[in-house]
Formats: structure tokens, C-alpha cells, sequence
């Protein structure tokens, strides 16, 4: 029997699915990190053939011949990580016995916006540490926005708005701004009480910025002015991407899907930018994604190499 094998590999956990060639599920399970960029490549190969076996053996599938693997893994979108990592795994896997006609690799955000839509034509937003923006057209051409990373982008990012977070606390600390809600919760959080700890937990000790923005939303979620200030700009930001995004799929009835930590579930911010949405562009429909990411990848695996505009390759 013939398989297809989909795995959203991340940086601490992957998910693997497996699905006869119909694309029916048929064993789904977890293992290690499976992050081309995080980890060396010897790492991920056996991270991912343990999941694979795990799979194999639970549907007693014997000595199966594996049509197809997708991995979806950030930094898969520059073809020379993907190109490499799929050498250096087509190889190990040859090594350990395991017949594959196809191994693939592309980025998180590609299996993501395939399994929202089930492959028809979408957007996903992502905001989480980062953001980005995917959508695919009628045609099938995909198109991406955003994603240069902390240093020159990411609005509407954890990072942007923790960012803007410490900053309006930094003035506090300082008495160069009024009171907000803000300090106190991070004092409650990190016991950060001090300018100068702020400046060590910062520049010492590798402080994670983004872990701020949801204390940015809570306290917006209690009336903070400075805080609301905040996410009234960062979610302007992203309407922007949604904005050209719409353009660039001319798709008049755009369905979108909030993937991310800080959009998918309900919160202040999360609601404050669907109100934008639904004022500014009435004729999208802001959808839950119809599959998670692991199926989107076993459906690339049923097509293997989907039209990537020549706009900009991913990430």
C-alpha cells in the first residue's frame, strides 16, 4: 500500500500525519524539533524518521512504499535550506531501508495556508512572535507579505508590540510619561522593577520581547489608554497587509484565517482588528482554518510543487 506523509515540523514539537494516497488520515503523532535552521541537519533526520516508523509501525503498514513526505519548517522558503535539507534526508532515509519516491520541503506558512483552505484560494495572517501574510489566487500562485524579521519588520508582531511595550515602560521608570497598567503587570510577571533591571534583563540577559505583548493586551483589556494606543497602531499595520494582499489575489470575496498566538483566540486585540476588518473590507469573511497545518502538508504531498509567484520567495 501506497502512503503520503505530512509533518509540521517546529522548533520544540512536530506533528506528523500519515494518509493512504487518498489523502484519508490514517495516524497522527508528535515528536521533537524538526527546525532546518535551529538544528543540524543530522538532528532533524532522525527527529523525523523516528516519527515517521512511529506511524508506520502503528498502521501496521509492513514494508510500505511511501509515495510521498511534505515537511513544513520555517526557512524552508529560501530554496537553498530546502534544497540542501532535502538531500541530506532523502539520503538517510535510503540509508534506513525506506522507499520514497518524493521528499519536499517548504516553509510553515505554505502547509499552514494549504490546510486552511483545504487548497482552495484563501489568505492566512500570522502574528505571533512575527508576522506574515500568505495567500493563494484562483490560479494557484502564492503570494506572501511581511516576514522581514524583528530588525526592519514584523509589525503587528508580539515583538513589535512587546517592543513598544518596554519602551513606554522604560519612560515611565524614568518619569518621562504618565501611569499606565502596563508597568505594574510587568513587575507582577517578570519582577522587572527598575530602569536599570530592565536595561540588564534586556541587554544581559537575552530578555524575550515578545513575551510583553500579552501583557500589552491584558492591560488593554482593562482600559489602559497607552496600551489600547498600541494595538490600535499595531493592528493598523496589519490591516495594511491585508489590504495589498486583497489586491494582489483580486479575489472580491477573500476568506481569511487568523493563525498565531496573539489572533486566533479571542482577546482584545484580536477582536479589535476582525472590527477593522469587517469596517474596511466588508466582503472578506474571517473563517476558522478548515485543517491544521500537518494536513496541508500531506495535500501539497498529493501535488508536490504548487506555483510560487516570482514576487518574492518565502521566508
Amino acid at each position: 500500500m501506497k502512503y503520503l506523509i505530512g509533518i509540521d515540523g517546529g522548533g520544540s514539537r512536530s506533528t506528523c500525519v500519515i494518509s493512504d494516497i487518498s489523502g484519508e488520515i490514517l495516524y497522527r503523532c508528535s515528536g521533537g524539533p524538526t527546525n532546518i535552521l535551529r538544528y543540524d541537519h543530522s538532528e532533524v533526520n532522525i527527529s523525523l524518521l523516528k516519527l515517521i516508523n512511529e506511524g508506520l509501525e502503528k498502521i501496521n503498514a509492513g514494508q510500505p512504499e511511501v509515495s510521498a513526505i511534505v515537511l513544513g519548517t520555517a526557512g524552508a522558503g529560501k530554496k537553498e535550506n530546502a534544497e540542501s535539507f532535502e538531500k541530506s534526508f532523502t539520503e538517510f532515509l535510503i540509508q534506513n531501508n525506506i522507499s520514497i519516491n518524493m521528499f519536499k520541503v517548504v516553509s510553515d506558512a505554505q502547509i499552514a495556508l494549504e490546510g486552511a483552505f483545504s487548497g482552495k484560494p484563501g489568505s492566512i495572517l500570522i502574528a505571533g512572535t512575527g508576522s506574515i501574510i500568505f495567500g493563494k489566487n484562483e490560479n494557484g500562485e502564492i503570494f506572501r507579505l511581511g516576514g522581514f524579521g524583528n530588525k526592519i519588520g514584523d509589525e503587528g508582531s508580539g515583538y513589535s508590540i512587546g517592543r513598544k511595550g518596554l519602551n513606554l515602560i522604560s519612560k515611565e521608570f524614568d518619569n518621562r510619561s504618565g501611569k499606565s497598567k502596563l508597568k505594574d503587570l510587568l513587575i507582577e510577571k517578570f519582577n522587572i522593577n527598575s530602569g536599570e533591571k530592565l536595561i540588564d534583563e534586556i541587554y544581559k540577559n537575552d530578555f524575550d520581547i515578545a513575551s510583553v505583548a500579552p501583557l500589552v493586551i491584558d492591560a488593554a483589556e482593562n482600559s489602559d489608554p497607552p496600551s489600547v494606543k498600541i494595538l490600535d497602531e499595531e493592528s493598523d499595520e496589519l490591516i495594511l497587509h491585508i489590504k495589498k494582499m486583497k489586491e494582489l489575489l483580486s479575489i472580491e470575496k477573500m476568506k481569511l484565517c487568523f493563525i498565531g498566538s496573539l489572533i486566533s483566540k479571542s482577546n482584545f486585540y484580536s477582536r479589535l482588528l476582525k472590527s477593522k476588518v469587517k469596517i474596511k473590507f466588508p466582503s472578506i469573511e474571517i473563517l476558522e482554518p478548515e485543517n491544521p497545518p500537518e494536513v496541508g502538508a500531506v495535500l501539497l504531498a498529493k501535488k508536490l510543487n504548487p506555483p510560487l509567484h516570482p514576487s518574492r520567495e518565502g521566508n
